[in-house]
């Protein structure tokens, strides 16, 4: 059954996954330089940059234009913004998978990449349930060792919790639960109600002012929801576990989440060599958490942080001016792709010139190199080869287009948007292989697909002759 979904992955896929992750890597790039930026400012805000760009993995632009698409008032126009609507289109997807192909082999090579994509969803599923598998082992252990606990009600350390959580604006108290598992370090464990792991034999080794500082480290990560973060980001992680930088994004989130931490400790009062002495005590007591959503005091690298805690500097607050930054820097990567949804205005619409006095249409052709010739119907076709619109290849003229029509059910739901269609325009001005590259759904494809069939072209040219090309057409299905 698996093996079945894999080989129905469309090839389509692949353009829209590259583009998502060349935007994503450029907003991680960008948080990057932000951090660079901001680190003389407090932790909590580079944890919270580092956890945008983490998060930005699972929300593509594309998504985010639809809603903007989708917002839009409906209405019928084709005036202007086409160029500037080719060029942001064009930043914003540069890939399209181009292959070329030597003739004598374009059988053998299609057969091969038929296989890829269901090829590379077998690899990407292989890592996604390994990770599964690895983190529920370690999540089991974790589950073990709180079914293993035993309820604290009273003693020292329920007292310093308490008091710790009524300072740091906790509303619903955490259990403490008594580890019999020594290897586990003091830590939350848990998302909407957390509770907290006390070794059993640990205080014994520390006195009230190191049990004070390490339970206020453990209250400051409930109060930043660290393991929510945390889960987040593992969702990311699992994901996209092939991209090196989501692994290199999860070591930040760690470092400047315990960074946050020891700032709240020490802004608390607590002394800086209680505080290092006591993280000391524990790393010797303990090992590290064995889950990246449970969090510990002995995360991230301990010889920095301890460096950190010994030197303190004051971090300083945002500057009006670093505030308008981060502003216009969050502004313009959430709103900026829903206005430009709205804004656009897609090149081929739903109206076409009459067949009795054809007139040019605006048509947006992105041509695609391909040299591997394809069936079609015109004469000689064999020999033609497919070349792509620049250079002394001119575009083709489309001096016919049908209206598509809205399908029922589109009708009936009010339902318009924008599909993209692929095609050849062989060397006669004649569509031909004629397919959808982005569906729009409810019918509206296979109509969108009727009408460019019959669409009419002056064919491209070379050199004086003309030639066939590969052009994809966006065709706009609008009410008005």
């Amino acid at each position: 059954m698996i093996a079945k979904y894999l080989s129905e992955v469309p090839a389509a896929i692949a353009p829209a996954m590259a583009n998502h992750l060349w935007q994503s890597t450029l907003f991680a790039a960008l948080a990057a330089i932000l951090t660079l930026a901001l680190k003389k400012n407090q932790a909590r805000i580079r944890h919270g940059l580092w956890l945008a760009a983490s998060l930005k993995f699972l929300v593509p632009f594309s998504l985010l234009i639809s809603l903007g698409s989708r917002l839009a008032s409906p209405r019928f126009s084709l005036i202007g913004r086409h160029k500037l609507f080719s060029v942001v289109e064009g930043f914003s997807q540069p890939f399209t998978f181009v292959v070329v192909v030597p003739v004598n082999h374009a059988t053998n090579a299609a057969s091969l990449l038929g296989l890829l994509p269901s090829s590379i969803a077998a690899v990407w599923l292989c890592g996604f349930v390994a990770l599964l598998v690895l983190w529920s082992v370690r999540w089991r252990r974790v589950v073990a060792a709180v079914h293993r606990s035993t309820p604290m009600d009273q003693g020292r350390e329920v007292v310093a919790l308490r008091h710790l959580e009524k300072i740091g604006g906790v509303r619903r108290p955490m259990a403490l639960l008594l580890s019999r598992n020594s290897a586990l370090e003091p830590g939350i464990f848990g998302i909407f109600r957390p509770v907290l792991l006390w070794p059993a034999k640990i205080s014994e080794h520390l006195q009230d002012s190191h049990l004070s500082a390490i339970l206020a480290h453990e209250v400051a990560h409930v109060r930043r929801r660290d393991n929510l973060a945390a889960a987040l980001h593992m969702t990311v992680e699992a994901m996209f576990w092939f991209h090196p930088m989501v692994w290199w994004l999860g070591a930040r989130l760690v470092e400047e989440r315990e960074l946050a931490c020891d700032e709240e400790v020490l802004q608390l009062g607590n002394p800086p060599s209680i505080y290092a002495e006591s993280i000391l005590k524990t790393c010797k007591f303990c090992v590290e958490s064995p889950l990246a959503c449970v969090s510990g005091v002995t995360g991230a690298e301990l010889k920095k942080r301890i460096v950190r805690i010994m030197t303190p500097a004051s971090a300083k607050q945002l500057s009006p001016g670093r505030k308008l930054l981060l502003a216009s820097v969050g502004l313009a990567a959430v709103a900026g792709p829903v206005l430009f949804g709205l804004w656009r205005i897609p090149p081929v619409s739903a109206q076409s010139p009459r067949a009795s006095n054809p007139q040019p249409a605006t048509v947006d052709l992105a041509a695609l190199a391909l040299d591997a010739p394809i069936p079609r119907s015109s004469k000689n076709a064999a020999a033609q080869q497919i070349y792509h619109v620049g250079g002394d290849v001119s575009a083709p003229q489309l001096i016919f287009a049908p209206n598509p029509e809205f399908s029922e059910e589109a009708k009936r739901e009010k339902y318009q948007g924008a599909c993209v269609i692929s095609t050849i325009v062989d060397a006669e001005g004649n569509p031909q292989r004629v397919q959808v590259v982005r569906h729009l759904g409810k019918g509206l494809d296979e109509k969108a697909v009727e009408a460019v069939q019959q669409y009419k072209f002056e064919p491209a040219m070379r050199n004086g002759e003309p030639v066939a090309v590969e052009v994809n057409i966006e065709v706009n299905f609008k009410l008005y």
